[in-house]
């Protein structure tokens, strides 16, 4: 999908210019016009490049990172923003947040594309512009991409209005009131069984359509759409689906699900696809910006602002406490003060952290004046005079550049492209890396919940054992615990299934585009009476009478390093009922007043 595509579209009947760029080569560039669609969509490639349109609305940092990353991470306070958008931090979105219309409406835009394809790509099937089998695999990835925009849209805002009007002459008026959340994850199934039928397995995909929508992905969010639905065991079939079982597979190690130079792995189900185009350049004038966006700023921005200048994400305390000694998914999550970055990428392009310009150049401001530097000596220095190679120190820790409030802890996960710089040197914020929706270590733990709902708990402590096993580079511990509480203490062991599972996804699935979602898909537990998010949320940042647990604003962390009296931007607040939902835009409240607010919003 690596070329530029310039569509027409009919959505709500009407025709409108959208660019296109997808990755990987997809076909040739195209640029007609005509006031109809038969003169429109008149050769394959037209057809092709409607479809790609669906796929370009992911394309774009504010609706990837700023909406799907942040519901995903922020709400489960691994992460932490700072920047414009600190009220993810205590739970105080506002329903006029500008990442909610982002996430909204960029959502319903792929809808639309979605609805508007498939009648078109029925006429051009039956008159002989495409074929039979391109029509399908074309028809499959349009109802994959509705389908999948759903998830995502219904695992946030709870139910939304189902729009799947594809008529091309009485179109929606854009009035549909919201289904509820029941109907549209039913919605989804019925899209993405369609999709199974129509898409090509990953073993037919030709090497030149490399990121499309195979049936493996659709059998993936079909069985994690039926287990929103609590239908286990027919997810279970779909997992155990042999598009699923047969074709994808857990990549050897950890560190590498996520490197640069491993993109579209044996391990990945769907990722959205971004491309350095030829000429572009990775700073603010490149090509970024949305739509069509082949660039992103989900990465970079998330580095520490002592690398790059930014560092508008950062981690808790609590999150690289908690992995078990052994553990090699902790370094390749997060980093605290005094880590070294474990990148094979990063360390072959820069030789670690001390490769990178801000690091070097103020390394060598510390030389020229190594009496009075203080600010770089402590900043560039391990504390033996020698230039750092670590995540700060543990003396030291790296709290930004700015005096804004930062917990020293960085995203390792998302700090692989060894092509960035940030604000420093070459000025390259902005990057190709793929994002990963969907992959197999997810399906896998997946499996083992709907295993343990259906009673078949040693089968789902397998299943949870295969991903473990690949954590800890062989046979995993027999005692299953967390690793350190947030006052330091060990955690007790791990008894619960349900509480070992929710424990795999966090450590497994936090920093990717899952975990929020599969902690409120999880229901309520049965033995408590209490929302399983809001209670794990509880359980993995709850310090017994350390003050609160409803705090909305920063705490001293207890423990650690950066436990020093001072506040460095932690909270330890409780989910409050009713908000691991966000609230729906205010603004698409006004456009449609058949839209009823959620709850406490």
């Amino acid at each position: 999908m690596k070329k530029k595509y310039i569509m027409l579209i009919m959505v709500f009947a009407a025709l409108a210019i959208i660019p296109m760029a997808c990755k990987k080569s997809f076909l040739t560039q195209t640029n007609t016009f005509s006031s109809t669609a038969a003169a429109t969509f008149n050769k394959p490639q037209d057809v092709i490049a409607l479809v790609n349109s669906i796929y370009d609305t992911y394309q774009n940092s504010d609706f990837l990172k700023k909406s799907m990353w942040y519901y995903a991470n922020f709400l489960t306070h691994d992460w932490y923003n700072n920047g414009n958008d600190i009220v993810w931090n205590n739970y105080t979105i506002p329903s006029t947040f500008a990442a909610l219309s982002t996430f909204w409406n960029d959502s319903y835009i792929g809808i639309a594309r979605a609805n508007a394809a498939l009648p078109i790509i029925a006429d051009a099937k039956a008159r002989g512009v495409i074929t039979s089998d391109l029509a399908d695999r074309l028809t499959g990835e349009a109802l994959f991409l509705r389908g999948m925009t759903y998830y995502y849209l219904t695992g946030t805002f709870g139910g939304v209005p189902l729009e799947l009007n594809t008529s091309t002459t009485t179109p929606s008026n854009g009035l549909t009131p919201r289904s509820t959340q029941a109907q549209c994850f039913a919605q989804i199934i019925s899209d993405m069984k369609q999709a199974e039928t129509l898409l090509l397995s990953k073993t037919t995909l030709p090497a030149a359509d490399l990121g499309r929508a195979t049936k493996g992905a659709a059998y993936a969010y079909e069985g994690s759409a039926q287990m929103w639905l609590g239908n286990y065991t027919a997810a279970l079939a779909a997992f155990n689906n042999p598009e699923l079982t047969n074709n994808y597979h857990l990549i050897p190690q950890y560190i590498n699900v996520n490197e640069f130079n491993n993109q579209n792995n044996d391990e990945s189900l769907f990722e959205v696809q971004f491309d350095l185009p030829a000429g572009g350049t990775q700073d603010w004038a490149g090509s970024w910006q949305p739509p069509g966006g082949e660039l992103g700023w989900i990465d970079s921005f998330g580095w520490p602002s002592e690398i790059t200048g930014q560092g508008y994400d950062y981690g808790s305390p609590a999150l690289e406490y908690s992995y078990q000694t052994g553990d090699t998914r902790k370094y390749a999550t997060i980093l605290g003060p005094g880590d070294s970055i474990i990148s094979p990428g990063i360390i072959a392009q820069w030789g670690g952290i001390k490769g990178y310009p801000y690091v070097t150049g103020g390394y060598a401001a510390y030389l020229a004046a190594p009496t009075t530097d203080i600010t770089d000596k402590n900043r560039y220095t391990d504390g033996h005079g020698n230039i750092i190679n670590t995540n700060g120190t543990a003396t030291y820790p790296w709290y930004g550049t700015d005096g804004t409030p930062r917990s020293g802890y960085t995203d390792a996960k998302k700090w692989r492209d060894p092509n960035l710089t940030g604000g420093s040197g070459p000025q390259k914020l902005f990057g190709s890396q793929n994002q990963v929706l969907m992959r197999y270590a997810e399906v896998l733990l997946s499996r083992a919940e709907c295993k343990i709902r259906t009673g078949d708990v040693a089968g789902g402590l397998a299943d949870l054992n295969i991903v473990r096993t690949r954590a800890f580079g062989g046979t995993p511990p027999a005692v299953w615990q967390d690793g350190l509480q947030v006052d330091g203490t060990p955690a007790p062991a791990l008894t619960d299934p349900m509480q070992k599972v929710l424990s795999e996804y966090r450590h497994e699935l936090t920093a990717d585009y899952s975990l929020m979602y599969l902690l409120r898909r999880a229901g309520t537990d049965a033995t408590t009476g209490k929302a399983y998010d809001a209670e794990f949320i509880h359980l993995v940042n709850h310090v017994a009478g350390a003050g609160p647990d409803n705090n909305t604003s920063p705490i001293i962390y207890p423990y650690g390093p950066t436990s020093d009296g001072k506040t460095h931007g932690v909270t330890y607040n409780d989910l409050p009922a009713g908000r691991d939902i966000l609230p729906i835009p205010q603004a698409a409240i006004g456009l449609n007043p058949n839209l009823k607010q959620n709850p406490g919003y």
